[in-house]
């Protein structure tokens, strides 16, 4: 693999959008905050330029294997995972750190062992190459034994960024809820993880919840036959990734109230939970490692009540990047939540199209969500009425993708109405497609 000289380090920005205007009264503030970051590794979802060879490399991989019993039926399956983390090690650069974790009710290493991670070059790639072509399947499902292994090899590098792509095929079975969140608990902030359900055989909620905790992203592969692409994919997008562990700080003044933080675009996600505090009236919200790319967030605050004609900073966001004496640097970029009072009736009703726009994508998700809930519950009028909803949300906000897999759950009738009926059968794929790519979001039509 050629060497190509180190890219530049992202450029951030900010970007907020919102009506300032309130009525008398009137306390609560909502915005769109646009954060983009350019220059880094990748262009215009360009594959990533390798750094140079080194130990200088900046990143380090984990790629956990489910190697389960159930992985050999059929026998393809196990094939289709050796051949696809077999792409994904293919798709390192050269320098970076990396390993091949096994897992089954215990996580075992695969490559290269000793508790250690390898430096990619075509050596050890094709070394660890030959250690795939060895797994096997056998034993059972104990996802946060891979987790914490995976965090103990990642640890061992002074690197940048750390990042996980984690293949399963079936429930999490051999160890409890409880020891699964305290895993996911201990990993959270210390390394990315991708995760992806492979066949049917999974469960929904499980795999989302692992990518979410780890700021990852959660993906159905209903063929084996696909996951070589897929975990491809995957890699070159964690190759572009230049500064791990940004924060969205959020200041607000004093009498103002945090009522939620989210990011909307690409995918909805509760941060508001997550909140650290930073400081007086500042709290930083996670949001991952940063290639070239933009994302949106949802950012909504409750301020104190003021007469007309008064305005007020409500919030001042920016990004920063914990620095390991516990200070903060920040990236240079900030924007500002405004809050107007006026008797204007038109301003003040006046809702902004991206906040609109978001605010439905939420609602679509939340949608599916229950839609999928109610219908596995066996309440038909009330899976009904959601899932119509969410038809009529994706038509009207433009989400073809999602529409086209609510068309696979619903019959519709009327997409503007939301008037469908359920379709009596469904292929289980097709459902777990939905509720996992339920989040997707489209950005707003410029």
């Amino acid at each position: 693999m050629a060497n190509f000289s180190k890219p530049s380090v992202p450029r951030f920005s900010v970007d907020v959008y919102q009506n300032e205007y309130l009525p008398e009264g009137g306390r609560e503030v909502n915005a769109i905050v646009t954060v983009t970051s350019t220059g880094g590794g990748t262009l215009a979802g360009a594959t990533a330029a390798p750094r140079p060879a080194g130990p200088d490399a900046g990143a380090a991989v984990a790629l956990m294997v489910d190697c389960s019993g159930s992985m050999d039926y059929p026998p393809t399956k196990m094939r289709n995972a050796r051949d696809a983390t077999a792409a994904a090690v293919d798709t390192l650069r050269d320098g970076v750190h990396f390993a091949v974790i096994g897992g089954t009710h215990v996580a075992k290493e695969v490559y290269p062992g000793g508790g250690r991670l390898a430096v990619a070059d075509a050596g050890t790639r094709e070394q660890a190459k030959q250690a795939l072509r060895r797994l096997s399947a056998g034993g059972g499902t104990a996802i946060g034994t891979w987790l914490r292994l995976a965090d103990r090899l990642l640890s061992c590098a002074d690197v940048a960024i750390r990042h996980g792509i984690l293949l399963t095929d079936g429930r999490n079975e051999h160890e409890s809820p409880e020891d699964l969140k305290a895993a996911l608990d201990a990993c959270a902030g210390r390394f990315t993880c991708d995760a992806r359900g492979v066949g049917t055989d999974w469960e929904v909620k499980e795999v989302t919840s692992i990518a979410s905790a780890l700021l990852g992203s959660a993906d159905i592969v209903a063929d084996p036959a696909g996951l070589a692409a897929d975990f491809a994919r995957m890699m070159e997008n964690a190759m572009g990734k230049e500064v791990a562990d940004v924060a969205l700080r959020v200041w607000t003044p004093v009498g103002t109230t945090i009522r939620f933080v989210k990011q909307v675009a690409p995918t909805v996600e509760e941060l508001t939970g997550r909140r650290t505090e930073a400081g007086p009236r500042a709290g930083d919200y996670p949001t991952g490692s940063w290639g070239d790319e933009s994302r949106d967030y949802h950012v909504c605050v409750e301020v104190p009540a003021a007469g007309l004609g008064q305005e007020m900073l409500a919030a001042r966001v920016s990004l920063v990047v914990p620095q390991p004496d516990g200070s903060a640097q920040n990236l240079g970029a900030q924007g500002l939540v405004r809050a107007v009072w006026t008797d204007d009736m038109t301003a003040s009703t006046s809702i902004n199209p991206h906040v609109a726009h978001y605010t439905g994508q939420a609602e679509l998700a939340q949608a599916i969500q229950e839609g999928l809930d109610l219908r596995k519950a066996g309440d038909i009028d009330g899976a009904t009425a959601k899932l119509g909803r969410a038809v009529q949300l994706a038509g009207a906000s433009g989400n073809a993708d999602t529409a086209k897999l609510l068309a696979k759950v619903v019959d519709v009738v009327d997409a503007a109405t939301g008037t469908v009926r359920l379709k009596a059968k469904v292929a289980e794929a097709d459902e777990m497609t939905l509720e996992t790519r339920s989040t997707k979001t489209v950005r707003v039509k410029k």
